[in-house]
């Protein structure tokens, strides 16, 4: 056999390698009956399985499928989706070599085609499916095609789109308000903030891994060269990110392009990882590679029936009883029953109206007689909806709410599959209608110092974070931060000389610095300071005000999120957020520091509405608000970029953007962190955009859970980097990690926050890389208490942030430090430190002599000051 990805009959189990021994496949057969977990090699020997062998591992795979379907509630039960394809565009930027789908704009003009389907004619097609009984609109596209012709450029613009990816999102909308039909995304590659806009449009989205194979991508010849989008590594990041963003998924292989047993079997174990890591795949599709005509692949064999029939089942060992198999009924000659038979559950999407566009010489076969095929293998066809039961069942945050209206219209509440007597009419997509009205423990603020948190975990901790077993494995080289031996001598010389010369190398060796050699570093950073800023601490007087609780991104590390039927969760309304900062203005304060969580039922207004409400109270507060994550939130739920959201919330009464939600900028930690926060590329461009708007913002960095200094030292460059180049940084504050009730601890992930060596040394360590581009380092007396905050002034330290007021976020995680101070206590802390003190702006400015008045004139007396408000 050859290994040619354009010629030969099939796969070897490695290239140029025989098949393998009888005792192999039959130790292998043993194992799958016996369910035995299977590795890489054994699922490559079983691929290979063939007649009596075959029949036996599709026997011991189906027996696994039908133990998965009476778990579910659906003993023999097949399902499929009735839907129309609608092909959007067929342009792409990628050159596969077996695709038939795409084509060149030449051939769409000369065919009287636009560069992509119309509004009108989308719809069209949708209204006939809608006509039909279908609920599914499968959106098929190219991948990025205005980044290959000109053409789809020009169309986008003409048509007022930024990208192809907003052009979906507009048809979706348009699909679910004037037909009812659910949209089903395949716009191929998506980045993180591409899931963010399409999310609330679509209840489910698909793209094939296909395969794992890198030579198949990276080799003239193979079937996947010169197609930036099949780069494995690209996919699988996909499939990562569909997952970090709840959104439910259908993924799969295709089998027969010149891989080997081994990469096949590999692909499926790539699939399988991704899957228990997110619990987001919805299904997986096998498909069998058919050679087309006018195709680079034309003269390759087809995927014989075996091979699919053994991928199959294999699939299904891997995968396990509650994963959903389809293979498409279109890409067989009817020997349906030999696919049931091996394992599968689900026929996928099949069409009364439309052809399939991708293969258009199979045609789809009458759901009448799918239905017959099926009764014949024992099972009963059933109709579901795009988006599988198990996931409509679960909902947040799996469902958007804008898109719950649709589902439940077309859904049976008790199966989660599709309701035979549904009418498929539109109903309008739109945000919330609710305004902000106030729920749950609004006195939160308060009585969290006093009565504390109602439990130190919610009752969903082991399935709403992702697999805690894969995030230890891993998680598992940053438990014990490692050791280095280099000159720190030496490196002491050079940053007590001209900091900004520090190597990686000298960075790291003193950030690994301890006894002795800490203390000396922290000399050179104290002295660094006195030379930047001078000896004054400066604090200010601020109030935090965190709007709501209610989250469901799932950050590992958060322990303030709550559902909205938590105890302890809570909204306030945005007569509540006024009256805190008229209080906070009574009693001082020059800045509100206003942040929440990323609560599904607020309207897409809700940060323009916060800020106008404040503003409208208070005109002459500050209001520093809305973390980048808040922002991504905000642009995707209005359909705004970033610079245009940005843009509108300053217009409404933004002045500065916190800089959290940065944690640690290295995504190599950031995904253990964080399950679907926003990743380390996306941070920067919304932080660089607000200073590119002159709205200026802090940074910040969180540490002492998973990472090691070797990210330490990543991040803080980073932040010089882009302080360099934009110059919006007023301070850089450090954020010791509360370990308590923080979920990825007490899965028994995280180190139990950082070491005081590793305060003293990362808050040295940023005085000095940040140097002289950032002078404002930023200690957290809510973290550290009053003698930690004491000793970081004297590491190199000149601020002690504010006042606050009420805090929640480090409260809820576990901090013992109280959540407010006077100003007459970090004048204390300041004292301790044998330094002198004074208040500053939320920039580093001048505080107005009556606002110091306020503030000296209330001092002391916050609790009676401001009472909790019903």
């Amino acid at each position: 056999m050859t290994n040619s990805a354009t010629s030969g009959t099939g796969p070897a189990d490695r290239p140029g390698g025989a098949g393998p021994t009888e005792n192999s496949l039959r130790r292998a057969l043993k194992r799958a009956r016996d369910g035995v977990a299977l590795d890489v090699f054994e699922a490559a020997v079983l691929l290979q399985a063939r007649g009596a062998h075959l029949e036996d591992l599709a026997a011991s795979a189906a027996r696994v499928r039908d133990a998965g379907l009476e778990a579910a509630g659906r003993p023999g039960v097949i399902t499929y989706s009735k839907s129309v394809f609608i092909p959007l565009t067929r342009l792409c930027r990628d050159k596969c070599h077996y695709c038939t789908f795409v084509t060149v704009p030449g051939k769409l003009r000369r065919a009287g085609h636009g560069m992509f389907m119309s509004p009108d004619e989308v719809l069209d097609i949708a209204r006939k499916g809608a006509a039909l009984g279908c609920k599914e609109a499968l959106i098929t596209l190219g991948d990025k095609p205005e980044d290959r012709w000109p053409e789809a450029r020009e169309w986008l613009d003409a048509h007022g789109y930024d990208d192809t990816i907003a052009y979906v999102r507009a048809v979706s909308v348009r699909i679910l308000e004037e037909t009812g039909l659910l949209p089903h995304l395949n716009p191929g590659v998506m980045s993180w903030t591409d899931f963010q806009r399409l999310k609330p449009v679509a209840p489910s989205m698909g793209m094939m891994l296909e395969t794992t194979a890198t030579r198949l991508w990276s080799e003239p010849g193979g079937p996947h060269h010169g197609s930036p989008d099949k780069e494995p590594a690209v996919r699988l990041r996909v499939l990562e990110d569909a997952g970090r963003s709840s959104v439910p998924f259908t993924s799969g292989v295709l089998i027969g392009i010149g891989e080997t047993y081994e990469e096949r079997a590999e692909s499926l174990f790539a699939l399988r990882k991704v899957s228990r890591a997110y619990h987001g795949i919805q299904e997986l599709i096998i498909q069998n590679f058919r050679a087309k005509p006018d195709t680079a692949m034309r003269g390759m064999p087809d995927a014989e029936l075996d091979e699919l029939v053994a991928t199959v089942a294999v699939a299904r060992h891997i995968m396990g009883p509650s994963a959903c198999l389809q293979a498409p009924p279109n890409l067989v000659d009817s020997e349906y029953e030999r696919l049931i038979g091996a394992g599968i559950d689900d026929w996928g999407g099949v069409s009364p109206l439309t052809i399939d566009h991708v293969n258009p010489e199979r045609p789809w076969p009458q759901i009448e007689e799918l239905a017959a095929k099926s009764e014949a293998a024992g099972f009963t066809l059933r109709e579901r909806l795009c988006v599988y039961p198990e996931f409509v069942q679960r909902g947040e945050p799996w469902l958007d709410p804008r898109l719950r209206p649709h589902v439940r219209a077309l859904a049976d509440p008790a199966t989660g599959l599709a309701r035979p007597d549904a009418v498929v009419e539109g109903l309008p997509w739109q945000e919330p209608e609710e305004a902000f009205e106030a729920s749950g423990r609004t006195d939160l603020h308060r009585t969290i110092d006093t009565d504390g948190r109602t439990s130190d975990r919610r009752d969903d901790f082991d399935e709403v974070y992702g697999d805690w077993a894969a995030l230890r494995e891993a998680a598992a080289p940053g438990m014990v931060p490692q050791r280095i031996d280099t000159d720190v001598r030496q490196a002491l010389a050079t940053a007590a000389d001209d900091p900004t010369r520090l190597t990686d190398e000298e960075a790291l060796a003193l950030l690994h610095a301890d006894g002795p050699a800490l203390d000396a570093l922290c000399q050179v950073a104290d002295d660094v300071r006195k030379s930047a800023v001078g000896d004054d601490v400066t604090y200010i007087v601020t109030r935090n005000i965190n709007f709501t609780n209610v989250c469901y991104t799932g950050c590992r590390f958060c322990a303030f999120a709550q559902r909205r039927t938590d105890a302890d969760a809570y909204t306030l309304s945005l007569e509540q957020v006024a009256d805190r900062a008229q209080q906070a203005w009574d009693v001082g304060a020059v800045e509100v520091c206003m942040q929440g969580g990323i609560h599904p039922d607020l309207p897409g207004t809700a940060y323009f509405d916060i800020a106008r409400a404040v503003k409208e109270r208070v005109p002459g507060m500050h209001v520093h608000a809305f973390s980048p994550m808040e922002v991504v939130n905000g642009a995707t739920r209005t359909g705004m970029s970033i610079r245009e959201w940005l843009t509108a919330a300053k217009e409404a009464g933004l002045d500065s953007v916190p800089g959290t939600a940065a944690e640690i900028l290295d995504d190599e930690v950031r995904w253990i962190l964080t399950k679907g926060k926003l990743p380390t590329a996306t941070w920067i461009e919304v932080i660089t955009t607000a200073h590119e708007l002159g709205i200026r913002s802090s940074s910040t960095m969180m540490y002492g859970h998973v990472d090691q200094p070797r990210h330490w030292l990543g991040h803080l460059r980073t932040l010089a980097g882009i302080q360099q180049r934009t110059g919006g940084f007023t301070e850089f504050v450090t954020l010791p990690f509360i370990h308590t009730n923080a979920p990825v601890y007490l899965a028994g992930i995280a180190r139990p926050g950082p070491t005081t060596r590793d305060n003293r040394a990362v808050t040295a360590m940023a005085r000095l890389l940040l140097h002289p581009w950032i002078p404002n380092i930023q200690t957290s007396w809510v973290k550290l208490g009053t003698e930690g905050a004491a000793e970081m002034l004297r590491s190199g330290a000149n601020d002690l942030g504010g006042t606050l007021m009420e805090e929640t976020i480090s409260r809820m995680a576990g901090s013992s430090y109280g959540s407010y101070k006077s100003v007459k206590d970090l004048i204390a802390v300041a004292d301790a430190a044998g330094r002198p003190s004074r208040p500053r702006t939320t920039l580093y400015g001048e505080v107005p002599e009556e606002r110091q008045r306020a503030a000296t004139a209330s001092d002391g007396h916050l609790p009676d000051l401001l009472p909790v408000l019903d």
